[in-house]
């Protein structure tokens, strides 16, 4: 039996602090057993934000031992380059190298939840939305 590889998946987004982590956890959590699920930022904002963190532990994922890590660390000589990029935002998708070899590009724009406005409530809600979409579109767009 061949040896089975996993696809290495690099969601990317501008700072790496909400929807490519919620992302990476995601996909960690549905489909780990087909994909290695990583994520990066264009602009990485050095922390991963609360809300995502909260929201994700609502179902149940952990994802506070993630860290916010710059695109250049998956770039050679030094990175291992991912099989497919998902930017996860338009400022991502413009920013993002280009990678050498058949590095695949998909884009699925999320609005950002650490933009939200409101009380506490309202803010966790954006977050929760965005992360109940990045889920549909894991369960429903990832290719094979």
């Amino acid at each position: 039996m061949a040896n089975e590889h996993k696809k290495r998946v690099l969601f990317l987004c501008t700072g790496n602090s909400c929807r490519s982590q919620m992302a990476e956890g995601l996909l960690r959590e549905l489909a780990g057993h087909r994909y290695e699920a990583l994520s990066a930022g264009s602009k990485p904002a050095g922390y991963v934000h609360q809300g995502a963190i909260q929201v994700m532990s609502e179902l149940g994922f952990d994802i506070s031992d993630l860290r916010s890590k710059s695109i250049n660390e998956f770039l050679p000589p030094d990175g291992t380059p991912p099989d497919l990029i998902i930017s996860v935002c338009s400022g991502a998708e413009h920013d993002c190298p280009i990678f050498p070899g058949t590095t695949e590009r998909l884009h699925w724009p999320f609005d950002d939840p650490a933009h939200a406005e409101g009380t506490e409530e309202e803010k966790l809600a954006c977050f929760r939305r965005v992360r109940d979409e990045i889920r549909e579109a894991i369960s429903s767009d990832m290719p094979q």
